[in-house]
């Protein structure tokens, strides 16, 4: 499905000098179009993704855009196969892809998709209606329906494994973020888990809608799950939504742009151009890119870097990439 094109403000926000870049440079092999494949509706991923796609497709002057998906486990799938030429992934599901235990395609080693530049980190945290009563874990109910985000998504993958380690007892639910919200407003769902980028554009609307509960990790909860899974710690600042009054506690997980890996790396080269050289209008697509800063490519420990985009870097940013971590080499 592809995406119209975004609002008037990304267009007038890509019409900048860099375009000069991308014209010096050959564009022997360049595809005629791409997409760029996010996640569903009312989430970071797609609010964030359609907005470079947007970026990048006016500063090179050819067609692209976003494109909805069930998220990064998908993305990685569909660079892969170049079915998509960029995408978007967190680190946990970008090394499952790799280690071929990616849900899409169990077994196949997901090598050819590569990374293209550092995005933001994922913050894990929990919403409930506040007529709920929940107000922590600890509070959610015995069997409570929990909206984890899209089937495959980061949320979905490693949010129930992390209720489960904190004894949560919980029956699975899945949609898109705008639809899991309306659920929650309806009484169909006790909580939501978002794995997203903040602010998550579906809490954003929840709070203006109704009151709400964000919740945080106590300090020993969130021990547990940093012991037990790939993430850091990390605080949801107070001024991210109108309902904190403090900065939450959370943990999280680094996201990456991905590019098919036979992409010429003069095209990888231009498109992370457009999008690292200038972070005040990352930042006006969404608040996440603030972490969109060219010192965080040393984020990627996971991923071989496409040699377009590792060129960048390197000129740009410092970066000593090793060798055997682009690739082709």
């Amino acid at each position: 499905m592809k995406i119209a094109a975004m609002t008037g403000t990304f267009v007038a926000v890509a019409m900048t000098a860099t375009a000069a870049f991308a014209q010096d440079e050959d564009r022997t092999g360049w595809p005629e179009s791409f997409t760029v494949g996010t996640a569903s509706q009312g989430g970071t991923y797609f609010a964030y993704g359609s907005g470079w796609a947007n970026l990048v497709a006016e500063e090179l002057g050819i067609s692209g855009g976003g494109e909805v998906t069930g998220g990064p486990m998908q993305n990685m799938a569909l660079v892969h196969t170049g079915d998509a030429q960029f995408g978007m992934t967190t680190m946990g599901p970008a090394a499952e892809s790799l280690g071929g235990t990616n849900p899409i395609a169990p077994g196949l080693q997901m090598t050819n998709a590569c990374a293209m530049f550092p995005m933001y980190q994922t913050p894990f945290s929990i919403t409930a209606l506040s007529s709920s009563g929940i107000t922590s874990i600890a509070d959610i109910p015995d069997g409570a329906k929990i909206g984890f985000g899209p089937a495959g998504s980061t949320s979905d993958t490693y949010f129930p494994r992390m209720m489960e380690e904190l004894g949560v007892n919980f029956e699975r639910r899945n949609g898109g973020w705008s639809d899991l919200g309306g659920q929650l407003q309806d009484g169909l769902l006790d909580v939501i888990a978002f794995a997203a980028g903040v602010p998550v554009p579906a809490v954003s609307q929840l709070e203006v809608q109704t009151d709400i509960n964000i919740i945080e990790f106590t300090e020993d909860e969130r021990a547990k799950i940093l012991e037990a899974f790939p993430v850091s710690e990390f605080e949801i600042a107070s001024d991210t939504y109108s309902t904190l009054e403090n900065d939450a506690r959370s943990v999280s997980m680094w996201n990456f742009a991905v590019a098919n890996c036979d992409l010429p790396a003069s095209f990888v080269k231009a498109a992370v151009n457009v999008v690292m050289s200038d972070n005040d209008r990352m930042v006006n697509i969404h608040k996440a890119a603030r972490s969109t800063l060219p010192e965080n490519w040393t984020k990627n420990n996971v991923l071989k870097w496409h040699p377009g985009a590792a060129e960048w870097f390197a000129e740009n940013a410092g970066a000593d990439i090793p060798a055997d971590m682009i690739h082709g080499n």
